[in-house]
């Protein structure tokens, strides 16, 4: 078992690799946001509008614990309204900041905000989320073409935790010291 969880490790790793550094960014800084585990707006912001921006992020993260109770746990549609509309106003924000550029970003940040029972809400909340008037045509077009039919359509969805959480890495000077 945990062979297989240090290979899903890697396999998560190697998928946030893949990701483009803006993406990457965005992602550490949600997570630190929506997990609190750090201070987000003395760790991320270079200037007044991302300050700005992390504090519309932290205020709309809020409904995350209050997410993470009321993830349905069948597809009943009476439980579909009270989940679906928050996570579908928070997925339009995260969206709309041009740093989730396709559905395999936004897929790895939920599941690590929100754990893997949301796995089977992932692609209606995405799609909604893209589909929203507030974003450009084209991103609008490029968000929805990165979501595969597999993705899509869907039969199951693993249970499994997600093991890899990205974080800031402090740079470290490799120059050589003097004796």
């Amino acid at each position: 078992m945990k062979q297989a969880r240090g290979a899903m490790a890697l396999a998560e790793m190697k998928e946030f690799a893949g990701f483009s550094a803006a993406t990457q960014r965005y992602v550490r800084r949600a997570l630190d946001i929506g997990l609190d585990r750090e201070d987000a707006l003395a760790r991320w912001s270079r200037d007044i509008v991302e300050a700005a921006s992390i504090r519309a992020q932290a205020r709309l993260y809020e409904r995350l614990a209050e997410l993470r109770l009321m993830i349905p746990e069948d597809s009943g549609l009476d439980a579909v309204e009270p989940f679906m509309a928050p996570l579908v106003t928070v997925s339009a924000f995260d969206l709309g900041q041009g740093r989730l550029t396709g559905f395999s970003a936004y897929r790895f940040l939920y599941e690590r905000l929100l754990g893997a029972d949301v796995r089977p809400w992932l692609p209606a909340a995405f799609c909604a989320a893209a589909t929203l008037p507030h974003l450009h045509p084209d991103l609008r077009r490029t968000l929805l073409q990165s979501i595969s039919e597999a993705a899509a359509t869907a039969s199951g969805w693993s249970t499994r935790a997600p093991a890899f959480f990205p974080s800031w890495v402090e740079k470290i000077d490799t120059a050589p010291l003097a004796n």
